[in-house]
């Protein structure tokens, strides 16, 4: 499946649209996460542990897309955005990442 954040994909055409596909990962984080990833806020430099569980959020968001395409039929999904949120009071923090974009049939 392709899915590409163009509206569009050179070379083929769009030959039917088959409707808006989303999808969603909500992941929860843990106090030692948070604790570590203060103490490099403190000290400065990069928090690989939210940056593994953003790559992970992205990752489970995007198949879930992917699979809700292919239930329609799509060849691929063009105009893909994703959005990254932060919900949750201060005690408990969730990490939701969500990728949308148009399903599509392609033609040669």
């Amino acid at each position: 499946m392709i899915t590409t954040s163009t509206d569009g994909i050179e070379g083929r055409k769009i030959t039917a649209y088959l409707g808006i596909v989303a999808g969603e990962a909500v992941m929860g984080t843990n106090i030692f996460r948070d604790f570590f990833a203060g103490i490099t806020d403190i000290l400065g430099g990069r928090s690989g542990s939210y940056e593994k569980e953003l790559r992970k959020a992205k990752r489970l968001a995007l198949e879930a897309m992917v699979a809700e395409a292919t239930e329609l039929g799509a060849d691929a999904v063009v105009g893909v955005d994703l959005d990254y949120e932060s919900i949750g009071g201060n005690d408990r923090q969730m990490l939701m990442v969500t990728a949308n974009g148009t399903a599509v049939k392609l033609g040669a």
